[in-house]
């Protein structure tokens, strides 16, 4: 219990140090003027509080999938001998490749596109962005997760540090934080940017449908599902989801209840 207690103050430390650095970057740097945070962050916010009451009652986690595959040396890393750090490597590497497919599939499945619609119909993108996932879909992602944990035998350390990487690659990469182009197309060459990732949150399906990836940007060029640039500017490209844009779309009551209603089909 002392050991959960401190993994769970390490991801919190690492999560608020990073929300409060991009806070102040989007505050400073802004890429698009945004004047709906009032209306905008309740729901997200509250979807977010919603989904860490969920996940402290779970009795699965990433951590609980490593201590297990610990306990009964189950896993890949457990039958062939492999040294510390590789391992550490490798299960970061794999582990946000399950991600992109992830995502990939829950644009491809009809169903699952109805529980992460909720991400989408966002009217704007900014760090909050990267809280708003249906508690449906993030129940999903944690049996995933767990499953490709002990399939691994994923070292405790790597499963810790991943948590934290992909919580604070998903602020980054949601932000409404400027990049000079330079800096954009440096370190896109590794890490999703905000600019290739704001591509992803286009109304148009043929962007939307584009830049899975949420920390590694290689895989998106691997795959073939890269998209550079929107086809308008960043400033002014519309974010969100046709058929999405009432007032009434910010409200945490409609983002809990949006996968089981039946509005225009925006994918």
């Amino acid at each position: 219990m002392e050991f959960l207690n401190l993994e769970w103050t390490i991801r919190l430390s690492a999560f608020m140090i990073a929300a409060l650095i991009l806070v102040s970057c989007e505050l400073v740097f802004p890429v698009r003027a945004e004047s709906r945070r009032l209306l905008r962050w309740p729901g997200n916010l509250g979807i977010f509080l919603t989904n860490a009451v969920m996940l402290a009652l779970l009795p699965i986690s990433a951590v609980s999938a490593a201590l297990f595959s610990i306990q009964h040396k189950f896993g890949l890393f457990f039958w062939f001998e492999i040294s510390f750090w590789p391992k550490v490597i490798v299960t970061l590497v794999l582990l946000d490749l399950v991600i992109y497919f992830q995502h990939r599939l829950f644009h491809a499945v009809p169903y699952f596109w109805r529980i992460h619609r909720v991400h989408h119909t966002d009217a704007e993108l900014d760090l909050t962005t990267a809280l708003r996932f249906h508690p449906i879909e993030i129940l999903l992602s944690i049996l995933l997760k767990t499953m490709a944990i002990i399939l691994l035998g994923a070292p405790l350390f790597a499963v810790i540090a991943f948590e934290i990487v992909l919580n604070v690659a998903a602020m980054f990469n949601h932000s409404n934080l400027k990049l000079p182009g330079l800096v954009d197309r440096a370190i896109r060459l590794v890490i999703v940017t905000p600019d290739m990732h704001r591509v992803h949150h286009s109304v148009l399906p043929a962007e939307h449908n584009r830049n899975y990836g949420f920390a590694l940007s290689i895989w998106d060029r691997l795959f073939r599902s890269y998209h550079a640039q929107p086809s308008g500017s960043h400033a002014s490209m519309d974010i969100g989801l046709a058929g999405f844009k009432d007032g009434r779309e910010y409200r945490f009551d409609h983002l809990m209840a949006e996968p089981f209603r039946n509005p225009p089909d925006t994918h």
